[in-house]
């Protein structure tokens, strides 16, 4: 029997859920300026996924295991000590932009930061939209 996925989407309003959840003034305006940013380059309305992230569009996957569900493109979550980023950089030269992104940490498929001032957010965007266009054409993470 499939298990149900922890992370889905939810009906909770994005705003509602920044202004009860981020308590730091600095990060909830740059959570509202990461909303705007990542809504213009993903063309997506955010969409709160599980409890505390907030997703751009959404994709259906299957693996050969059979297990299938749906996942936001692309998203991020403003958790207290840093924000985590759910982009990846799918492609060589996304690895590359990496070395101009700013200041962060990276994990197999979240970059953290702890605040959008330390990003460039111009090679950001680019990773933001290479995401997207890996997921659109194998509709399944380059975290797998």
């Amino acid at each position: 029997m499939a298990t149900k996925n922890k992370t889905a989407e939810t009906v909770v309003d994005v705003k509602d859920f920044i202004n009860s959840y981020v308590e730091d003034e600095q990060k909830k305006k740059d959570s509202l300026e990461l909303i705007e940013l990542m809504k213009k380059w993903s063309g997506s309305e955010p969409k709160i996924w599980g409890p505390t992230m907030i997703g751009f569009g959404s994709y259906h996957y299957k693996y050969e295991s059979g297990h299938e569900g749906d996942a936001m493109i692309i998203g991020f979550s403003p958790r207290k000590a840093q924000f985590s980023l759910y982009v990846a950089a799918p492609e060589e030269e996304d690895k590359k932009l990496l070395e101009n992104l700013g200041k962060f940490k990276m994990a197999k498929a979240c970059i953290y930061f702890k605040k959008l001032s330390d990003l460039n957010l111009d090679i950001l965007e680019k990773l933001c939209k290479s995401t997207i266009k890996y997921i659109s054409e194998h509709n399944e993470c380059v975290c797998r």
